[in-house]
């Protein structure tokens, strides 16, 4: 069995949204972020994202590896990793390269891994092109 790798660490976050905090809008970031309040709209990067337990975020994510220990609600694009923590939930459809997902998670979607992750670039495809993609599920 092949041993599981995250590229990145909850330790290593660069900017944290905290408790209490609620943003909107288009979010795009370089490195990496910890969500702990509520965040609405959509999220573009090729770094690392993580939704802490009790975060909730309604938004569109495309992204290289996100952990999500709180509630998304909308579809993801995780070009390399998504791993569902115990206890999650996620409410969408998934497109991965990678994708681990502990006991007591709620998931309602569908499911699509990336044949090919390095290949592909979140940011390098027009709204319209990555929307009509995942219509097709």
């Amino acid at each position: 069995m092949s041993e599981w790798r995250l590229r990145y660490k909850i330790s290593d976050v660069h900017t944290t949204f905290g408790k209490g905090t609620s943003f909107n809008g288009t979010l795009k970031f370089s490195k990496s972020l910890k969500i702990n309040g509520r965040y609405e709209g959509k999220i573009e990067s090729e770094g690392f994202l993580y939704v802490e337990k009790g975060a909730e975020v309604n938004a569109d994510v495309k992204i290289g590896t996100i952990i999500i220990g709180g509630t998304v609600r909308g579809n993801i694009v995780a070009t390399e990793q998504l791993e569902m923590l115990e206890g999650s939930c996620v409410i969408g459809n998934i497109r991965a390269g990678k994708l681990r997902m502990a006991e007591g998670v709620v998931f309602e979607g569908k499911v699509e891994m990336l044949k090919d992750p390095s290949g592909v670039n979140v940011l390098s495809a027009s709204n319209q092109q990555l929307k009509q993609s995942l219509e097709t599920w």
